[in-house]
C-alpha cells in the first residue's frame, strides 16, 4: 500500500522529540549505540524520552533514533539493508514488510515472537509475518470509524447510533428525507474502507494462477463488496471519480451540512480545523457490519518494527524491541498517540480517546492489502482497483468492470520488486 497516506495520518498530531539525524550518515557503526529508524509522526515526545531512557539504563548503550521523511522512503529502506552497516532497527509499514523479507534484509525474530508475542493480536501480527517466519514485531495500527454529526443526526430524530449495517441504512435515509443535510459523504474511490468491505466478505484481490498472483477482481465476493459500497454511495453526492482527500473530506464535514463520513479518527481534527464551531458536534462510532456483534471489515493500516538482517547488534536491537513492544510502552504509545496496541489487552490505554474508543472493537475482524511482496505496484496512481469501483459506481457491472482493469492489474503484479 501506499503508506504515506495510511502510516503517516494515522498518527498525525503526535509530537517528535527526537531531531533526526542526517540522512547521508552511516548507521551502525558505533558498537555501543544502537540506530533506529522511526517514521516521522510515529514516536511522541513523551514515549521516545521515556523508552529511550529505559533502554540506556537497562543495556548501558546510548539509542540513536533518525527520524525518517515518508517521501521515497521504501528505496531508501531497501539500499539501506543492502549496505555494510545498516541501521539495526527500521520502522516498516505492516504491507510493506513481506517484500523487506524476500529480499533477506530482516532478521528472524521467531525466538522474540516466543519470549514477548504470545498475545500479539492476530490479525496485527499476521502482516509481520512471510511464509510462515516472524520477520518483524507488530507496533501499531489505526482504522476507519464514522465520524458523524450529532446536530444533524439529532435534527434527523435519530437517537443513538446504528449498531447493524441495515440500521445505518435506515438512518443514512432519514436524514436524507428530514434534512437538508447530505446524509453521508462518501467519493467513489475511498478505497481503503473498499478494502475493509473486502476483508469483510472474505474476498481475496488476487489469487494464484500459473505460479503468479494474477487478479482476482472478478470474484462474487469482491462484487458483494463494491455493492455494499455503493449501496454506502447512493446516499452521497460526492463524485465518483475522486478520493477522499481531493477534497479533503474533514473539511467538506466541516461546512455542517454532512450527517457523517468514513475516516480515520485524526481527520476530525481537520474538520475543527476549518469550523472550529463544530466541535461540538462531531462524534465517532465503529462501522457496523451485518450483524451487531461483528464490526464491519476495516483496513488495519500500521507499522512493524524489523532488525536488519546486516545488524553486527541483533541481541541489542531485540533488547530495544522488549523494551518498546512491552505492556508499559505500548499502552503509552497508545494513550498518547491514540493508536491501537499490538495487544487486544491493552486497548484500555485508549479510554477517554473517543475516536481510538470506536476503532478498537473492529480491530479482531480487520485485515490488510493481501501481504505479497508483487503487491506495492498495484496502488501506484492510478491504482486500477479505484478505476474498477468508478466503473461500477457509473453502472457497469462488476464483472465488465473487473475485466476492464484486469490486464493493468496483471501488469503490476508482474512487475520486478
Amino acid at each position: 500500500m501506499k503508506r504515506g497516506l495510511i502510516a503517516a495520518t494515522a498518527v498525525a498530531g503526535m509530537l517528535v522529540s527526537v531531531a533526526a539525524c542526517g540522512s547521508g550518515e552511516s548507521a551502525g557503526v558505533d558498537d555501543k549505540t544502537l540506530t533506529v529508524w522511526a517514521m516521522d509522526g510515529s514516536t511522541p515526545a513523551g514515549w521516545t524520552k521515556d523508552v529511550k531512557a529505559a533502554f540506556e539504563k537497562k543495556t548501558g548503550a546510548k539509542l540513536k533514533i533518525e527520524i525518517q521523511k515518508w517521501n521515497g522512503i521504501q528505496q531508501k529502506i531497501t539500499t539501506a539493508l543492502s549496505e555494510e552497516n545498516p541501521p539495526d532497527v527500521i520502522e516498516v509499514g505492516n504491507t510493506q514488510t513481506a517484500a523487506y523479507a524476500k529480499t533477506q534484509g530482516l532478521a528472524e525474530l521467531d525466538d522474540l515472537k516466543k519470549d514477548i508475542g504470545a498475545d500479539w493480536t492476530p490479525s496485527i501480527n499476521k502482516s509481520a509475518v512471510y511464509q510462515g517466519k516472524q520477520y518483524a514485531a507488530p507496533w501499531f495500527v489505526a482504522n476507519r470509524v464514522v465520524i458523524y454529526n450529532k446536530k444533524v443526526w439529532a435534527d434527523a430524530s435519530i437517537e443513538g447510533t446504528p449498531k447493524t449495517r441495515t440500521e445505518f441504512f435506515k438512518d443514512l435515509a432519514q436524514i436524507e428525507k428530514k434534512t437538508d443535510a447530505e446524509p453521508i459523504y462518501l467519493p467513489g474511490q475511498n478505497w481503503y474502507f473498499f478494502d475493509g468491505l473486502t476483508i469483510g466478505t472474505k474476498a481475496d484481490l488476487v489469487k494464484k494462477q500459473g505460479g503468479k498472483w494474477v487478479s482476482n477482481l472478478a470474484d462474487p465476493k469482491v462484487a458483494k463488496a463494491m455493492d455494499i459500497y455503493k449501496q454506502y454511495q447512493s446516499f452521497s453526492k460526492a463524485p465518483k471519480d475522486k478520493d477522499e482527500a481531493t477534497p479533503q473530506q474533514g473539511e467538506v464535514f466541516a461546512k455542517g451540512k454532512t450527517g457523517a463520513f468514513i475516516g480515520m479518527g485524526w481527520e476530525s481534527a481537520i474538520a475543527i480545523k476549518a469550523n472550529p464551531k463544530i466541535e461540538k458536534d462531531i462524534g465517532y462510532f465503529t462501522i457496523p457490519g451485518e450483524t451487531a456483534d461483528k464490526p464491519e471489515g476495516v483496513f488495519l493500516g500500521g507499522s512493524n518494527l524489523a532488525v536488519a538482517a546486516g545488524s553486527q547488534k541483533q541481541d541489542l536491537a531485540k533488547e530495544f524491541l522488549k523494551i518498546a513492544l512491552s505492556d508499559k510502552f505500548e499502552g503509552q504509545l497508545a494513550k498518547e498517540g491514540g493508536v491501537i496496541p499490538n495487544k487486544e489487552s491493552l486497548q484500555t490505554a485508549l479510554k477517554g480517546n473517543l475516536a481510538g474508543e470506536a476503532a478498537a472493537p473492529a480491530v479482531e475482524g480487520g485485515g490488510t492489502t493481501p501481504l505479497i511482496p508483487e503487491w506495492g505496484a498495484v496502488e501506484n496512481p492510478p491504482n486500477p482497483i479505484r478505476t474498477y469501483m468508478t466503473a461500477v459506481l457509473n453502472g457497469k457491472s462488476p464483472e465488465a468492470a473487473a475485466q476492464q482493469v484486469e490486464g493493468e492489474f496483471n501488469k503490476r503484479l508482474s512487475q520486478q520488486q
